[in-house]
């Protein structure tokens, strides 16, 4: 029987759960926009499945990749959330310096609203288009959340469920933000959420690229705590100097 060891499985549910939070409020705009202008029927249902073949993808990929030695999944994994991480970091440090405008959710809706108004309704059965839409939505912002899901799970220690539980708590909290809301989220700083789990996810990947190589990381898993806090700083720094390079050049 699997023990978990939760106070050591705690980074990881953090991290699910704020990586799948910025991604579930990105998809419950379009949801959302969709139940507003095609109907909920159509709306709920097309994530309704996407959320069922998700679900499927994680149990499928997950007992798969422990299967693999764990040195070449820690490898593999690590480097492959460290180049993620690092994205949502660049972008997260261009939209703090200004460089690039903040994700207006607000804008995205309002868009969404306009493009579905402008196709033909149907009155019988099911929208093909709102069910569509919804589902594809909820697949592309998804499909980021079970790869870091499933490579979090793959790296060790029993880690699947708690980031699982992560990532289920924030889909809870998206369910209850949109029925009490029936807007989108804008409230939440996405940016904020972003930067955050950049930071996170870069220094998860480098934590399992050195556990692949074999290194012995002092401190163990309080590692983590310091490779966070010097991306962090780096990041930061980036913001910095990056505004400073835009107010330069303008």
């Amino acid at each position: 029987m699997l023990t978990i060891d939760w106070g050591h499985a705690g980074p990881t549910m953090l991290a699910g759960f704020l990586a799948s939070l910025v991604e579930f409020i990105e998809a419950l705009t379009v949801v959302l926009a969709v139940g507003a202008t095609r109907g909920w029927k159509g709306a709920l249902g097309g994530a309704g499945l996407a959320m069922l073949v998700l679900i499927a993808i994680v149990l499928i990929l997950g007992p798969t990749l422990v299967r693999i030695p764990l040195d070449l999944v820690q490898l593999g994994v690590g480097t492959l959330l460290l180049l993620f991480g690092l994205r949502w970091l660049r972008k997260a440090i261009l939209r703090a310096a200004g460089i690039i405008a903040l994700h207006d959710e607000e804008k995205l809706f309002a868009e969404e609203v306009a493009t579905l108004s402008s196709l033909a309704r149907v009155t019988q059965g099911w929208d093909r288009v709102a069910v569509a839409t919804s589902f594809k939505i909820t697949m592309v912002e998804g499909i980021e959340v079970v790869f870091i899901i499933v490579a979090m799970g793959a790296a060790g220690g029993g880690l699947l469920i708690p980031a699982s539980v992560g990532a289920i708590a924030a889909l809870l909290v998206v369910i209850a933000l949109g029925l009490a809301l029936h807007k989108p989220v804008s409230t939440i700083p996405e940016n904020t959420l972003k930067f955050t789990v950049g930071v996170l996810l870069s220094a998860f990947g480098t934590f399992w690229i050195g556990e692949g190589l074999g290194l012995a990381w002092p401190g163990e898993d309080w590692s983590l705590l310091i490779l966070g806090a010097g991306y962090l700083a780096a990041s930061i720094l980036s913001v910095s100097l990056c505004r400073t390079k835009a107010e330069a050049a303008s």
